[in-house]
């Protein structure tokens, strides 16, 4: 079909050439969306990713997301936001991990063509996907005390977490708010500890538990 400049750009992220010709062989039949390119978790796809410019990455992360979960603690905060797939849901604490790490959505390996597609716009817009099997994994992330008593934000700290929530990098806060991104790193990291979270997507998903965000 004919490439559109509004199409969703997706780069895939998966083990083997089989899992990744798979991935683009499925969302191929999907309008709106394009495949820029295909990788495998241990090889440098930060080149791929500044050539290319996707709108999101969705990576096939197997039976076990460790090397996954290692890779987001580098540069996250630079990258498309990531949707990760599972071949078991039956794993709540890896999709704990998962989410805990930075990806913006969990769901199973074998999800079809148009709800994946669903799901990667949802993403790339800045909003969680959970599979409803998986939400179990969401749930401590924000049913605790921390959430509900650290939570009284600054003015500016709000408007930095809603800009988070959809999905922006510092960069890009910064220049929407007139401050330099390294103010915007002080305002992240202030609202990570006062949500006890450990990475942007866990500060979304408090905060929206907690009703000071709408997705």
């Amino acid at each position: 079909m004919p490439d559109s400049i509004d199409d969703l750009r997706a780069l895939i992220v998966a083990d083997s050439p089989l899992a990744r010709g798979g991935l683009a062989a499925l969302l191929d039949s999907v309008d709106g969306l394009k495949i820029v390119a295909q990788t495998a978790p241990d090889v440098d796809f930060q080149p791929l990713y500044d050539v290319y410019r996707p709108d999101v990455i969705v990576w096939d992360t197997g039976y076990d997301p460790a090397r996954a979960v290692e890779a987001l603690s580098d540069a996250r905060d630079e990258r498309a936001p990531i949707l990760a797939l599972l071949a078991d849901i039956e794993m709540p604490d890896k999709a704990r991990a998962l989410l805990m790490a930075g990806v913006r959505g969990v769901l199973p390996q074998n999800t079809p063509a148009s709800p994946l597609a669903a799901a990667l716009t949802a993403v790339s817009k800045g909003m969680v996907v959970i599979h409803p099997a998986l939400l179990g994994a969401a749930l401590p992330l924000v049913n605790d005390p921390q959430t509900a008593d650290n939570t009284d934000l600054t003015p500016r700290e709000s408007e930095v977490l809603r800009l988070i929530a959809e999905g922006l990098p510092n960069k890009i806060i910064a220049l929407r708010l007139g401050i330099s991104e390294h103010t915007v790193k002080f305002h992240v990291n202030a609202i990570l500890t006062k949500f006890g979270a450990q990475s942007r997507t866990e500060a979304v998903v408090r905060a929206t538990r907690a009703g000071l965000l709408t997705l």
